[in-house]
């Protein structure tokens, strides 16, 4: 006879959590949508709230209330994009942000999110996942032990790092591999060196820029006084393939080096004010010190021709500065359609010690084309990409077809640049 009063009970606490829960969403919107006219419609509260009580009532076992909100928001977030999360109170979600480091213990890879799925954007040069043929594209669809089905990006990269020398397993789904493959490799400090120039012919230079660092901007000037201290440069490659992202001052500063002062770099654009910028090519959008690391540049690299090679791999930050040097018509974009992700997020922490990562605008190009999903489109595509081992040898053809169109020759029926 005491079984209904503990149900009553039971019930009774059910709703007052839920109703609780239902108040401070309710109050929530209200500070949140004051100004508008659009409210959260009450029937899905409502309904958030008879699973929430089902739930309670009537699962197998005993759930946690916090357990249920947590999986809530986490749910919430992961509607939205691959990249909005949430983190517990006491996860270092700001390491999360982190696109640029010089040194990580880790394999080598960047990695996006597709389907639910970790997929390889690019490997790194010279590290164990280049080492191990990792590939563009690949979905890693294990890491050990743990199965990577929705698992969110963050965690993702915890497992990819740990001791510099300890083992790691991958297991790979390859687009066109008949069967899954496992890859293992050993974790390395990782060095990153963001920047590499040389002269491929006499007035002819060429730049790789592997990733946006702290000190590419600076790094990027004395690799080209080094080039124009060679002679005057008739025409420069600039090599994004496989180029991520990373630091967005970085960003910013190698398109200026390249731009007129005052040039549009990139647009912002989102709901809230500060989300909707323009960054242009000014010093104080990509100085660190107030010292303008590009101010002692030769004219001549705003005017130099220029070839800007990017492959599908080539995304975010490479998209940004490939976008601004196509728009104004600064260079000729040769390759294949880059990645298309260029998002901004930002870190919101919580009262508790909480925090979500939400997208809160994406970036454009001068001309206010979208980069995000659509990628940044050559002036002249190629099917066929270069493997990372390739970029800037005897082999690279699509190095060779940037020669060829600074020396204004016919693009097809190129023949090997002799290096």
């Amino acid at each position: 006879m005491n079984k209904p009063a503990q149900n009553s009970k039971t019930n009774a606490m059910t709703l007052i959590t839920v109703g609780l829960v239902i108040g401070i969403l309710v109050s929530t919107t209200y500070v949140a949508t004051a100004s508008e006219t659009k409210g959260i419609a009450i029937e899905e509260l409502r309904r958030f709230a008879e699973v929430f009580r089902a739930i309670n009532r009537s699962y197998v076992e005993p759930v946690d209330d916090r357990t249920l909100i947590r999986g809530s928001i986490k749910g919430m977030l992961s509607r939205l994009d691959p990249y909005s999360e949430y983190f517990e109170p006491g996860d270092n979600f700001y390491a999360s942000t982190s696109q640029a480091v010089r040194e990580m213990a880790g394999i080598g890879l960047e990695l996006g999110m597709e389907g639910g799925n970790l997929k390889v954007v690019t490997p790194l040069e010279g590290t164990p996942s280049e080492r191990a043929d990792i590939r563009p594209d690949d979905l890693i669809i294990k890491i050990d032990d743990h199965t990577t089905q929705g698992m969110t990006l963050d965690k993702g990269i915890k497992l990819l790092r740990g001791k510099s020398g300890s083992p790691i397993t991958l297991t790979i789904l390859r687009k066109g591999a008949e069967a899954p493959m496992a890859v293992t490799l050993q974790r390395q400090v990782i060095r990153l060196k963001s920047v590499k120039s040389w002269l491929i012919a006499p007035g002819l230079g060429y730049v790789r820029i592997s990733t946006f660092q702290d000190d590419t901007v600076e790094t990027l000037a004395s690799h080209l006084l080094e080039l124009y201290g060679q002679g005057p440069l008739n025409g420069l490659v600039l090599d994004l393939r496989g180029n991520s992202g990373g630091l967005l001052a970085s960003v910013i500063g190698v398109a200026a080096a390249f731009l007129p002062t005052g040039s549009r770099v990139a647009i912002s654009s989102g709901r809230t004010a500060e989300a909707n910028r323009v960054l242009t090519a000014n010093p104080e959008f990509y100085t660190r010190s107030g010292k303008d690391v590009l101010r002692n540049l030769p004219d001549h690299c705003k005017t130099v021709p220029m070839v800007v090679l990017v492959n599908h791999a080539s995304a975010a930050g490479s998209e940004i500065v490939a976008g601004a040097l196509q728009d104004h018509k600064r260079a000729t974009i040769l390759g294949q359609r880059t990645y298309g992700l260029s998002l901004i997020q930002t870190v919101l922490p919580m009262w508790n010690g909480s925090a979500i990562k939400l997208t809160t605008a994406r970036w454009h190009t001068p001309n206010g084309k979208v980069i995000q999903s659509n990628g940044v489109t050559p002036d002249i595509q190629s099917i066929e990409a270069a493997l990372t081992k390739q970029y800037g040898t005897e082999d690279d053809q699509e190095l060779n077809r940037a020669v060829l169109l600074l020396n204004k020759a016919p693009v097809s029926g190129f023949r090997l640049f002799d290096f």
